[in-house]
């Protein structure tokens, strides 16, 4: 998925899993000026700058669950992802917990940690 940029587009939905998936987004983009972020509620609710910005990159989803609702938005916009992947299932095979949807507190820290080793990963693809 080599590009000039990549974007991560992270599950806003009310869930650890997806308070961990913007949280590993966010700390991705504040450790490379290659990385980029993509809010998928103001792509969701059509906002002019997010739908020439969802064209210029190639988009990673970074969804917090099996229902893939960032891959689906921005299919419904037109977009497909280059990359996607569910938080929950590498988590869930290292048995590792989020813990509170709004708080992340040391296991959502460390899940936190995981999810971006995930994130490189297929970034290197």
């Amino acid at each position: 998925m080599k590009s000039e940029k990549i974007a991560l587009c992270p599950c806003n939905g009310m869930s650890p899993y997806g308070l961990i998936a913007r949280a590993a987004s966010s700390d991705m983009v504040e450790e490379s000026s290659d990385i980029i972020s993509i809010c998928i509620t103001a792509t969701s609710a059509d906002k002019e700058s997010f739908r020439n910005l969802i064209k210029k990159y190639p988009i990673m989803a970074v969804n917090g669950c099996e229902h893939g609702c960032v891959d689906s938005i921005l299919e419904g916009k037109g977009v497909k992802v280059a990359e996607s992947m569910n938080v929950m299932t590498p988590l869930q095979e290292k048995e590792m917990k989020p813990g509170s949807v709004a708080r992340l507190g040391e296991s959502g820290e460390r899940c936190v940690v995981e999810i971006k080793k995930k994130i490189e990963d297929l970034l290197e693809k």
